[in-house]
């Protein structure tokens, strides 16, 4: 049994088609949420992005307060604010003001900006966004402690700044985005938070996934502290039904209809993932498709690599309907869940020892009867004298 319970939750970027009403499409992302609440998840991430159509929330944090409106206990987090395209001075008003209006649920994820065309929109050079991350972490996490900043650098100028209001949270948990590089996991040692394994299941994010966690481990301990597996959420792709082959056919159009996007960006490589077919990512363990015990042993794989590691992310791409999304996101909660805590295991356990001890339990209840018959049979013929 873990030592701590796995969470799930859903990491929601997010992807829509083109075709499709954006109005309607946020709609669903906050109808999604609601849902995810009902039935038990404990996080819900929103992501920032600002080009290429697909991914259409350019601010979490909007999303994330509209998302408080209609929730009341679920973990709302900002997957992530690309931290080099804000003032951190804003950024750091707005997750204060945002950790009050979610009632202190908020996750504060930040990361360097993931598309460089939101990058050169703004005339910066994406080379640097890993530099910049760390230095608006820095910024940001003194000024949510109350400090006051006085700091000059190439994309901000701060004097006195300070946060005249506080995060409801005396401890709001900071998430860095952690992919390849081992820069997620400095980030998330040196400001005692989490990491966002946003590529845990791709083969590339996979063989790193347990050299970028000790690269936090011994960060943490340079530092006097020690990382706890809690606070690490790895996100994969997992649609699961009955059977594969209904999860199978859930998923197939809107998986063609999400590559258009990756081919958009990266169809001129020839090894680009947007040439893989669903079966190819299956394969190769970047993907589960299938039933709860396909996801059950991809878990099993990721624990290997982070043994206790905290939070099970799905990535929602929207492969499938809206139907049967719930359905999968039911099924991992009734059936996924459970087996990797352990929450049956007494059930189990009080399973066998009943089948183990039936023929005497079973003999002593019909004895009692017997003697009941008896009994009764007894007092009768007693009235008769």
């Amino acid at each position: 049994m873990r030592a701590n319970k796995l969470r799930l939750g859903l990491f929601v970027a997010p992807f829509h088609p083109l075709n499709d009403n954006p109005t309607l499409c946020m709609e669903r992302d906050l109808q999604l949420a609601e849902f995810a609440e009902s039935i038990g998840l404990e996080e819900y991430w929103f992501g920032e992005h600002h080009s290429g159509g697909i991914e259409i929330s350019a601010s979490p944090e909007l999303m994330i307060a509209a998302a408080a409106q209609r929730t009341s206990r679920i973990r709302l987090g900002s997957g992530v604010i690309s931290l080099p395209y804000h003032n951190p001075f804003n950024t750091a008003q707005r997750i204060a003001q945002l950790d009050h209006l979610t009632r202190g649920r908020l996750m504060f994820g930040a990361g360097p900006g993931l598309l460089t065309a939101d990058a050169h929109m703004r005339g910066q050079d994406a080379r640097e966004a890993r530099d910049k991350l760390g230095q608006g972490l820095d910024v940001i996490t003194r000024l949510l402690r109350g400090e006051w900043v006085t700091e000059k650098s190439s994309w901000y100028d701060l004097q006195d700044a300070h946060c005249h209001l506080l995060p409801a949270q005396r401890d709001l948990e900071v998430c860095v985005a952690s992919l390849f590089s081992p820069n997620g996991g400095t980030l998330a040692a040196k400001y005692n938070g989490g990491m966002l394994c946003l590529a845990a299941t791709s083969p590339d994010g996979f063989d790193t996934l347990s050299a970028n966690w000790q690269v936090a481990c011994d960060a943490a301990a340079k530092l006097g502290r020690s990382m706890d597996p809690g606070v690490i959420r790895c996100a994969t792709d997992i649609h699961i039904a009955e059977t594969r082959d209904a999860a199978m056919d859930q998923v197939r159009k809107g998986f063609a209809t999400n590559q258009q996007y990756f081919l958009n960006q990266s169809g001129h490589l020839p090894d680009s993932p947007a040439h893989y077919t669903l079966e190819h990512l299956i394969e190769r363990g970047e993907a589960v498709i299938g039933t709860p015990e396909d996801a059950i042993a991809q878990i099993r794989r990721l624990e290997e690599k982070v043994p206790g590691f905290g939070c099970l992310l799905l990535f929602d791409k929207n492969w499938a309907g809206t139907a049967d999304k719930q359905r999968s996101l039911e099924m991992m909660m009734r059936y996924v869940l459970p087996e990797i805590n352990g929450d049956n295991a007494s059930r189990y356990q009080s399973f066998d020892w009943q089948h183990q001890n039936r023929e005497p339990f079973f003999g002593r209840m019909m004895e009692g009867a017997q003697r009941a018959i008896d009994k009764h049979a007894a007092e009768q013929a007693k009235d008769k004298k």
